[in-house]
């Protein structure tokens, strides 16, 4: 059987430069706060995961199968269509922060906001500290 080959992993492109390529103005200034606001909450430098995916700090997985790998601890991402936000999947708190968060929908790891007008910024510093708190109780560092 062919080892599982991970798609999503940090590379050595420039946050800076991503973000100015995104085409809608709007949609770049609002990831430039999110930027700074990650950055503040999270206490960890910006790092491009895969081609769109800023992610900020990073933790190692291995799940029962075997399969394993790195990943962001939480990021985000100036979709097209929404704004992506990573958080931890299976976070038990994290449906109960999302009621004071403001306009968005969720997926199982994604938040998807429209613009950052819509949300709660000081909610979305929780969510982002939560998720950290949470992923590095389950995988700590080795």
């Amino acid at each position: 059987m062919a080892k599982y080959e991970q798609k999503t992993k940090e590379t050595n492109n420039s946050v800076i430069e991503f973000i100015e390529a995104v085409d809608s103005p709007k949609k770049r200034e609002d990831a430039y706060k999110l930027l700074k606001i990650f950055e503040d909450a999270s206490g960890f430098q910006p790092k491009m995961w895969g081609s769109s995916i800023i992610g900020f700090g990073s933790y190692h997985y291995k799940y029962e199968t075997g399969h394993e790998g790195d990943a962001p601890l939480v990021g985000f991402s100036p979709r097209k269509a929404k704004i992506s936000l990573y958080f931890a999947t299976g976070d038990p708190e994290r449906d109960e922060t999302l009621e004071r968060f403001g306009k968005h929908t969720k997926g199982k790891a994604c938040v998807y906001i429209n613009k950052l007008a819509d949300i709660d910024e000081e909610v979305l510093k929780e969510l982002i500290q939560q998720s950290i708190k949470f992923l590095q109780n389950l995988y700590p560092s080795q």
